[in-house]
């Protein structure tokens, strides 16, 4: 069955680099409408616009996802914009490494922030579309830290534990208005984020040894999951966290 969402609007945060970008890109492919948000990188987020092949409607938002008002509004006009959201795709996120004894505060709160409170607010204010639509996708992006933990990145692995439990609590109070709540846990993909770390030749060489598949992913190898989960192949699937990660870490 060839994955069509034609007729579907997804609202993805986080689309104008890396895994958010991919998934704009795979999404307008099969046919959905497609809103996405950025931070700062106003460029960035055009050239996503202007690479865009299909005929489906695409367009970028700027949105602080620490901002609870930013968000609301960032709906709102999406909602005026495109009519309504049938799938939110919580991708937007940073990635900063903090030992827990020099890490302030201020780090703390901005990684709990804008990782899991943006993308609880997100929810917030897109579910109640989805209930009077009575039909719904929630595909929140976690990591393989959020089940293992990481070192040095302590508040990272929370808030992305965080993002597990929250997407096993939504799969549950919502499924009875038809909508569906998942998780996709990427391991370490090629991205702006983390390339600094990856491509580093002592790197490369322990990532051939950890991950059995020999590399980290590439961006479209998780966008992929993350339209499988939006399509209707994956209907009967609910509060499931799929794991994305070359078998580097056979958790479930």
């Amino acid at each position: 069955m060839k994955i069509d969402l034609s007729n579907k609007v997804v609202l993805i945060t986080g689309g104008s680099r890396g895994i958010g970008a991919s998934c704009v890109r795979l999404f307008t492919e099969a046919g959905a409408d497609v809103a996405f948000t950025y931070n700062s990188n106003e460029a960035a987020a055009q050239l996503v616009v202007n690479e865009s092949v299909s005929n489906a409607k695409i367009e970028s938002f700027r949105v602080n996802v620490q901002s609870e008002s930013e968000i609301k509004s960032c709906i709102q006009g999406i909602t005026n914009s495109f009519g309504r959201i049938d799938i939110l795709v919580n991708n937007a996120g940073i990635w900063k490494q903090a030992d827990v004894e020099d890490m302030s505060l201020e780090q703390w709160n901005e990684t709990i922030t804008t990782n899991l409170t943006g993308s609880f607010l997100f929810a917030k204010y897109v579910i109640p579309q989805m209930k009077k639509q009575r039909y719904g996708r929630v595909i929140n992006i976690a990591s393989t830290a959020g089940q293992r933990g990481e070192a040095g990145y302590s508040h990272y692995a929370s808030s992305k534990g965080g993002m597990v439990s929250f997407t096993k609590s939504l799969a549950v109070e919502l499924a009875p208005f038809g909508i569906t709540t998942n998780c996709v846990a990427p391991g370490w993909v090629y991205t702006d984020m983390s390339n600094d770390i990856i491509l580093e030749e002592s790197k490369a060489e322990q990532l051939k040894e950890y991950i059995p598949l020999g590399r980290a992913a590439y961006p479209e190898e998780i966008a992929g999951p993350v339209l499988f989960l939006a399509s209707l192949l994956a209907n009967h699937i609910n509060g499931e966290i799929l794991n994305v990660n070359g078998g580097s870490e056979l958790c479930g």
